[in-house]
């Protein structure tokens, strides 16, 4: 069956946070038609792809993406009609030369990726496939851990808590199904203890929780009692996870503890405060530790502690192959966050998982704090098989889409579905 590019068009449309966003559509010449929406980030990398706003302060004060839209209807559209939506490599060149810029700054990252997503989903639909098996082959059968983001700070919250994730881990799950329980109940385990607390229960854009607490120790507390609560064991069914994004908290060459109180911290002191929470808590991963330009700092941070936990690199990376290859030639980390709208096509997002791959290294494909209702990660996350999956907190729709998608896909793999620990069993002990 034919599977060519009839018609491609996009629209502004709302993200999680109420702010505009690129929504593309697909059609090919066999009927069938594919959606997809782009997500946006609010802490972001310098090195980020363009997301293209238009400006001013007369539409969304200035974050409308009327130009980005433009540029798929009028610029974009035209040049992919007989393209086969199966080519997605050509595809996604032939938009990188369109755009003609390093950063995808002439027409917009969000309106590219909209694009390169539509045209997998639509090709994937034309297959009869699913869009995991379709992106990922017979052999995408795992199904990944989530890191569920149930206490908030720094960016996300406006409260007294400098690290911007605190996230669980349901490492000793038996399938995602179970995984999903174990976290789901560990929120509401949560939210009674805050409430019993006095501490406010409204979530942030996550949809983890933001209380004011006494300290950045006080959360990790919370939810180990939390998890206690649910019934589980913190580091053997439940572990931690934790982003500080601490660029948001770097100021004049020092990390600024000022949410919370703790004050001024140099690379190495910050490495410290993070190795003495290893003793003291299950923390099984830590991304973007370190502020985005601090390469030096990232690499004694994991030679330190990199043989214990997982270190992530976000913002130092962007889901760029050419800082992930510095990365690598420099030690600077052992893991990677994966983010689409990062770089801008579907196809640059799996060269760099690739470079991975074949460093060893650990990967999370994850969200953005704008989302929307697009389960597109979910099917990635499968079709990567990476184990790990940054899709926010069980609650808040945008979020939970992808949840509900992931216990779909697991119902269709039936007994093939996989489901383990990706981080070895060396790096959760020797505290």
């Amino acid at each position: 069956m034919s599977s060519k590019i009839a018609g491609v068009s996009a629209l502004e449309i709302l993200d999680s946070r109420g702010n505009p966003t690129v929504r593309v559509r697909v059609e090919l010449d066999n009927g069938i038609s594919a959606l997809a929406s782009v997500p946006s980030g609010a802490s972001t990398g310098e090195n980020e792809a363009l997301e293209l706003r238009d400006g001013g302060r007369n539409r969304y004060g200035g974050k409308g993406v009327l130009q980005a839209v433009a540029n798929v209807n009028n610029r974009i559209a035209p040049n992919l009609v007989g393209w086969e939506a199966g080519d997605q490599e050509s595809i996604d060149r032939y938009l990188l030369d369109l755009d003609g810029t390093p950063a995808k700054a002439n027409l917009g990252a969000n309106a590219i990726l909209g694009v390169s997503m539509a045209v997998a989903r639509a090709a994937a639909l034309a297959k009869k496939l699913p869009l995991y098996t379709y992106l990922g082959g017979t052999e995408a059968v795992r199904l990944p851990v989530p890191m569920m983001n149930i206490l908030n700070g720094g960016k996300h919250a406006d409260n007294s808590v400098d690290f911007q994730e605190f996230m669980i881990m349901p490492i000793g799950a038996p399938s995602f199904a179970e995984a999903l329980r174990y976290g789901a109940e560990t929120f509401q385990a949560l939210k009674q203890i805050l409430a019993q607390k006095g501490y406010a229960t409204s979530v942030g854009d996550e949809g983890g929780f933001a209380p004011n607490l006494a300290s950045n120790e006080e959360a990790c507390e919370l939810i180990l009692a939390a998890i206690a609560a649910a019934g589980y064991m913190p580091g053997k069914d439940i572990a931690l996870a934790l982003d500080p994004a601490a660029s948001s908290f770097y100021e004049n060459g020092v990390y600024n503890l000022s949410k919370s109180g703790q004050g001024p911290k140099t690379s190495r002191e910050l490495t410290g405060l993070y190795e003495e929470w290893i003793k003291r808590y299950p923390i099984v991963s830590l991304e973007d530790g370190l502020a985005e330009n601090d390469w030096g700092g990232f690499r004694e941070q994991t030679a330190i502690l990199g043989g214990r936990i997982q270190i992530v690199g976000d913002d130092i990376f962007v889901t760029n192959t050419r800082f992930i290859a510095r990365g690598i030639g420099e030690q600077t980390t052992n893991a990677v966050l994966i983010k689409l709208n990062q770089i801008g096509t579907v196809t640059e997002t799996i060269e760099a998982i690739k470079l991975c791959q074949q460093a060893g290294w650990g990967y999370v494909i994850s969200h953005r704090s704008g989302e929307t209702e697009d389960t597109f990660l979910a099917d990635f996350a499968v079709a990567m098989g990476g184990g790990q999956i940054k899709a926010g907190s069980v609650c808040r729709s945008e979020r939970i889409a992808k949840y509900n998608r992931l216990l779909e896909i697991e119902a269709e793999l039936g007994s093939k579905a996989v489901f383990r620990n990706p981080l070895p069993l060396n790096k959760l002990r020797n505290r």
